[in-house]
């Protein structure tokens, strides 16, 4: 089972990591068996649901099966590891922040929130150069992901669509959308000019701020990519084919750049309205 989530990757050069992380993914890429992108994320899935289902809900994902995602371009391989144990801390200190005080203890005891805060201050302090590489957005992809890429950078397979969580895993059909780690960084930084330019701060300005700070922990060299992930099997072949959202939100930035604000709009509602469709289906029976 795939999760109906999109994925916001950095690929790491296997040559720029630390020592003990390069021999470690040198090993695991050579023994042969790094399972596919659709794979990883069906398995990546079923740990975090199981971790989530538990009586109590478990944090403790370390149970040594970590794996990372590959990607081999130019002759150079890039690594971009799960980290899952990581980016499970990472969430949790998300939701709490997002309720009240009196609400945060009843999804998570205050006991095993505080174990997790600990054990995530010991591992950043014995892997201060380590970072989750990858962001997850359910039922929707963030409109400040989509300003890293240019739709000419775009990839899409139509494969088996997945109608129903039992229908098989339709590992096949995807879109992706694969930049420099350079390309991305100067994107973001015109958008945030642009943004910050006419709007002020505000939501949208955070937003792209918090996505170029990400960005910028990682080596220069790097890749990013965006999968769509299970999102592509919940719209048909012609809806994922008509997919522009990459354009229009670079179009809108275009327009807002040469201060013509109408049109900047009906380019982001374009964006906001076949999302917004998508969104709804978290709803749906």
């Amino acid at each position: 089972m795939m999760g109906y989530a999109a994925h916001l990757r950095v690929y790491e050069p296997l040559s720029g990591l630390p020592e003990s992380e390069r021999t470690r993914w040198q090993s695991y890429i050579a023994a042969g068996d790094v399972p596919s992108r659709p794979l990883q994320m069906v398995r990546e899935h079923q740990v975090a649901l199981a971790a989530v289902l538990a009586i109590p809900p478990r944090l403790d994902l370390s149970d040594g099966s970590d794996h990372a995602y590959v990607r081999e371009l130019d002759g150079l391989t890039y690594v971009c590891p799960w980290r899952l144990q990581v980016r499970a801390w990472d969430a949790l200190d998300s939701f709490r922040s997002q309720l009240p005080d009196e609400l945060r203890d009843a999804f998570f005891p205050a006991a095993l929130s505080a174990a997790a805060e600990d054990a995530r201050d010991v591992w950043r302090a014995n892997n201060p150069q380590l970072k989750a590489g990858i962001l997850t957005a359910t039922w929707q992809v963030p409109i400040s992901w989509f300003l890293a890429f240019e739709a000419s950078e775009r990839r899409l397979v139509l494969g088996e669509r997945r109608t129903d969580p039992g229908s098989g895993p339709g590992l096949d059909r995807a879109m992706i959308y694969l930049t420099a780690m350079s390309r991305a960084r100067r994107r973001i930084a015109k958008a945030l000019r642009v943004v910050q330019r006419i709007f002020g701060d505000g939501p949208a300005t955070s937003a792209i701020e918090d996505v170029g700070r990400w960005l910028e922990d990682f080596h220069p060299h790097s890749l990013i990519e965006l999968d769509y992930g299970g999102l592509v099997h919940l719209v048909d072949d012609e809806a994922l084919s008509e997919d522009t959202s990459v354009a229009d939100v670079n179009e809108a930035l275009e327009r807002l750049l040469a201060g013509d604000l109408p049109a900047a709009g009906q380019c982001y509602e374009r964006v906001i309205a076949r999302w917004r469709s998508v969104a709804a289906l978290e709803h749906a029976n």
